[in-house]
């Protein structure tokens, strides 16, 4: 809306000779010359000589437009009147990191904010008083804070640097702590981790390639580190894949085996290299699964198979009599 004084009819005035009404209503201002009656659309007096301001619904005397149009300011409960309001552009637009107060089209004088109204002078940071009518805000509550209150008293502080995160921009949180995306390094190689893996050891934070230098254990044969699951021998770690049997190079991960000279082999391999053979099948005498044998003089057999020559009756317990290479029961030896 524009302030003018009115045209008396014989065209006659006390500020102008050639005035022209402006109109604020929609579609922009528009113009038109005054020769008939003017009364104020509201209380109906008459508006020459007077100051008025012109709505789409008609004219309006300055007292009728402030009861009537004027908003009331949040922040101080006084009326935004006539005299606040000059015509200009559109106001500012908001920022990545906060948000701009409204401003109308021809309010550059009285802001607002969602519902909220406020004369530009009134329109401040809740905690500092500084103004926020070209600065980016923050609304938490019914406060209105500016961005640097805000951050002080809201966001997370870098443990690493002690500064504010600033909302927007990047951070990595673990275990209810928060970094800025360069402040989140290696404690080895001084390199920011961002978003790679990374194994924590008590207040420190590593790589995966530094944590696996410096403290995972190393392979007994490759001497690669261990990275995930490995065997245990003698208190040594091996990747299972390493852990094979020293005859056959078969996997003994998982598997029974025994070891020569501290050398793991699987059963086979140790049976046919070193196992006492059976003097009656000549297998291997292992003692694996709960085999037992039976020992005299220099020769060996299993369980099973010691029995008499003869009768093949287990001798296992009992006297027996031996005769050359063969093993006899007492009544087998008693025949001959």
């Amino acid at each position: 809306p524009q302030q003018l004084l009115a045209q008396r009819p014989d065209g006659t005035s006390q500020a102008h000779t050639d005035l022209h009404l402006i109109s604020a209503g929609e579609g922009g201002p528009q113009s038109s010359t005054m020769t008939e009656c003017f009364d104020c659309d509201n209380c109906k007096e008459s508006l020459y000589g007077r100051k008025y301001i012109q709505m789409d619904n008609g004219p309006y005397c300055i007292p009728c437009y402030d009861a009537h149009f004027a908003n009331t300011c949040d922040e101080c409960k006084e009326l935004i009147g006539h005299d606040c309001r000059v015509s200009g552009g559109p106001g500012p637009r908001g920022g990545p990191q906060g948000q701009r107060p409204l401003l109308t089209p021809w309010h550059l004088q009285e802001l607002y904010y969602e519902d909220r109204h406020y004369h530009e002078h009134c329109f401040r940071c809740f905690r500092c008083d500084r103004s926020l009518a070209d600065e980016p805000f923050t609304c938490q509550g019914e406060e209105l804070l500016c961005n640097d209150c805000y951050c002080s008293e809201f966001s997370s502080k870098c443990v690493a640097c002690e500064k504010t995160v600033m909302p927007g921009s990047r951070k990595l949180e673990y275990n209810g702590q928060t970094w800025h995306e360069h402040c989140f390094i290696c404690s080895s190689c001084q390199q920011p981790i961002g978003s790679r893996s990374f194994i924590p050891d008590k207040k420190d934070y590593y790589c995966v390639p530094c944590y696996e230098s410096k403290f995972a254990p190393r392979c007994t044969r490759c001497k690669k580190t261990l990275t995930k699951g490995g065997v245990t021998y003698r208190d040594e770690p091996w990747h299972k894949e390493c852990f094979v049997c020293t005859g056959c190079k078969t996997p003994l991960a998982g598997q029974q085996f025994t070891s020569q000279d501290d050398n793991p082999y699987c059963i086979k391999c140790f049976g046919n290299l070193y196992a006492k053979k059976c003097s009656a099948c000549t297998k291997p005498i292992t003692g694996f699964g709960g085999g037992k044998y039976v020992s005299f003089e220099d020769r060996h057999w299993h369980h099973n198979c010691f029995n008499c020559a003869r009768c093949s009756t287990s001798l296992v317990g009992k006297g027996f009599i031996p005769d050359k290479d063969e093993i006899l029961c007492r009544d087998c030896s008693s025949d001959l």
